[in-house]
């Protein structure tokens, strides 16, 4: 409940700040209503870029994944319990929590420390894959926000054609400035959401898929011990 509360939130808070910079920005304004919520998308992109970005970057920073690797290799080959245990307590995230479980069950048989570590694989991906759905989604929605615009500007202008032809007074280039204008702003507005965050879901996905393939190796280089013991 408290989570749909500070989306709700943070939802209103949006919507007034992207409404604010509709109202204050003359280029923004002649864009139309259908700034507002492309304005809003532009927020929400970058606030999940952000957040994924500061994610992936806590799992990275100052940590060398084949060094841990071969480290963890040579202390397991060794029976050095209390090393391999210090090795995974050192590495933040997922990786490190599914050498723990694999680890604290080093006695049991190969099958359950392949069921519980394969449990805890699934228990970790929603915090590794958290809000790439969205990321997906906006850079979508902010591209067909640019074509709405697009037709809503085109609209505008032909209505102010009908609206001269039906008076007989001639048409101004001036007269259509409003709608061009309109179908332009929203195009290109649409399109510098989408594409950066189109962009940091590819980059993202790329993390998730190395994070993925990590935890299958430290899954493979524990559970192909116990196979081996047993």
């Amino acid at each position: 409940m408290n989570r749909m509360v500070q989306t709700a939130v943070f939802i209103v808070v949006t919507a007034v700040v992207a409404v604010a910079v509709y109202l204050k920005f003359d280029l923004i304004y002649r864009g139309g209503p259908v700034m507002v919520p492309i304005v809003m998308c532009s927020i929400f992109s970058l606030t999940l870029m952000a957040e994924r970005l500061l994610f992936f970057l806590f799992l990275h920073m100052g940590h060398d994944a084949e060094q841990f690797f071969n480290q963890m290799r040579k202390a397991i080959e060794a029976r050095q319990w209390q090393q391999a245990e210090q090795l995974a307590l050192s590495w933040p995230g997922p990786l490190g929590r599914i050498v723990r479980v694999g680890l604290s069950l080093r006695e049991s048989t190969a099958k359950e420390i392949d069921e519980s570590m394969e449990q805890t694989a699934h228990e970790e991906l929603p915090a590794v894959e958290r809000h790439m759905r969205w990321l997906s989604t906006l850079a979508q929605v902010s591209t067909l926000l640019g074509l709405l615009g697009t037709v809503t500007g085109l609209v505008r202008a032909f209505q102010i054609i009908q609206t001269k032809a039906s008076g007989g007074s001639p048409v101004n280039p001036g007269d259509l400035a409003g709608g061009v204008w309109e179908a332009l702003i929203t195009t290109v507005a649409g399109l510098t959401v989408a594409i950066p965050t189109i962009l940091a879901y590819n980059y993202f996905a790329g993390r998730i898929n190395e994070v993925q393939f990590q935890m299958e190796k430290a899954a493979g280089l524990i559970s192909g011990w116990r196979h081996l013991k047993s």
